[in-house]
């Protein structure tokens, strides 16, 4: 791969990254980079490796997934060479955010995992996130993996229902 090209899925990356105020997945950047035709699917997993040794950005690992975040650092570069990325690609990149954002946001937003505790007991970690800090988390104890599995399987989908009614019941004197 050429230096030019290299530096260029940095920048986009690292474009695409200051333009959302939550993590990005490896798989969301991934498939946002790969729709467009900007890289390869090994170009983009060497530039993030690339980038997260400079501290460019930062890497968090939830359950299996890689979530990634810029850096000052990584900020301060982009403002640097910024004009490296042609308008038509910043254009597009900022398009693909506004559609998508929600979906995006929400992906990241609802995490869920589950580990094993004592005497064989599966321990289930449900959270809701906003602005990179957990505003709700749920922890529930169960018998099997199997309904560990089950539980964050379903913490999308029943989330906002189980907040809603958490706060309410604490809520009323």
């Amino acid at each position: 791969m050429q230096p030019e090209s290299l530096m260029l899925n940095k920048l986009i990356i690292l474009y695409i990254l200051n333009h959302v105020n939550f993590p990005l997945t490896n798989s969301q950047l991934t498939d946002l980079i790969l729709d467009k035709e900007y890289a390869s699917y090994f170009n983009i997993q060497q530039s993030l490796s690339d980038l997260v040794e400079d501290a460019y950005i930062r890497m968090d690992t939830v359950r299996s997934d890689s979530l990634y975040k810029i850096t000052e650092s990584g900020r301060e570069t982009l403002s640097f060479f910024l004009t490296a990325i042609s308008p038509a690609i910043r254009e597009e990149i900022d398009e693909y955010l506004l559609e998508k954002e929600y979906t995006l946001r929400e992906e990241v937003s609802l995490p869920s995992e589950y580990f094993e505790g004592k005497k064989g007991e599966f321990i289930t970690r449900l959270r809701v996130i906003e602005g990179g800090s957990a505003i709700f988390e749920l922890n529930l104890s169960v018998p099997s993996k199997e309904e560990a599995e089950i539980i964050c399987r379903n913490w999308k989908n029943a989330s906002s229902e189980l907040y809603e009614y958490v706060l309410g019941k604490l809520l009323r004197i």
